[in-house]
């Protein structure tokens, strides 16, 4: 664990990515990126589009794969990090360099957190339904007491209620915007949004974030996550919602890593 170097580029370019599935992977291990995090937020120059930082994992590879729009709403991103360990064990195979460590946003968001603590970095949370969404902010602000929450909403508005709510999220400025929708309807978010938030510094897509913040997801033992079988986890959990979804994506997620990546 690192840290970054002090002339880092904050476009976040200039870092050395590897392709797996066909997606350009970050190479950071979770804490550089929790510190690069914190600082371009901090440091990118309001007015235009915040800085865009998205995951992947396993069904995101290959569900980019099979939708161009997809595909191009991840290659939008100022960066990509590999949030499924399955990836990260590809690397060590097949990459001209393994990735250090899964970056998974379950994880990135306490790293980030603790930081924006010591730094003043502040956050607002977009996502989930307003119940979860309450629990996951009560929860937060328990666990960091010192953080700077300048505001939190739900995900469900439309029309003129959400650019109500753009307008409101804009003017607080938030250095980093936790925007948990799911994939693809964050990535869209940025790609339709994002423009309108000039003075927010960071967006990071976050899936399910709040459900686990709130406590009404579970992690997977830690013996199934370094082994990659975190899936197979949250299938036992929720059978009847995610076993196709695995079953149809998991094949093609290991035939695109197996055959594009380098």
């Amino acid at each position: 664990m690192t840290g970054m170097p002090d002339n880092f580029d904050t476009s976040f370019r200039t870092l050395p990515t590897v392709t797996i599935g066909g997606l350009p992977i970050t190479v950071l291990d979770r804490d550089q990126t929790a510190d690069w995090m914190i600082r371009a937020a901090r440091e990118h120059p309001r007015g235009g589009r915040p800085l865009y930082l998205t995951s992947a994992n396993g069904e995101v590879i290959a569900r980019a794969a099979a939708d161009r729009e997809i595909a191009a709403l991840m290659l939008a991103a100022d960066q990509i990090v590999a949030d499924g360990q399955p990836m990260v064990i590809a690397s060590r195979f097949l990459c001209r360099q393994p990735l250090p460590e899964r970056v998974g946003t379950t994880d990135l968001f306490h790293d980030v957190a603790a930081r924006a603590v010591k730094a003043g970095a502040s956050f607002y949370l977009l996502g989930a339904t307003q119940d979860e969404n309450a629990r996951a902010v009560a929860r937060v602000r328990q666990l960091y007491p010192g953080l700077d929450i300048v505001g939190h909403s739900h995900g469900f508005h439309t029309g003129a209620a959400l650019d109500a709510k753009l307008a409101e999220i804009n003017q607080l400025a938030p250095d980093i915007l936790w925007l948990a929708m799911g994939v693809p309807h964050e990535q869209r978010f940025v790609r339709d949004h994002a423009g309108k938030l000039g003075k927010v510094g960071m967006i990071k897509t976050s899936g399910g974030l709040f459900n686990f913040l709130s406590g009404t997801n579970r992690r997977a033992p830690d013996w199934m996550q370094a082994a990659g079988l975190e899936w197979a986890y949250r299938i036992w959990l929720e059978p009847r919602r995610l076993f196709w979804r695995y079953a149809i994506t998991n094949p093609k997620a290991i035939y695109l890593m197996a055959t594009r990546s380098a």
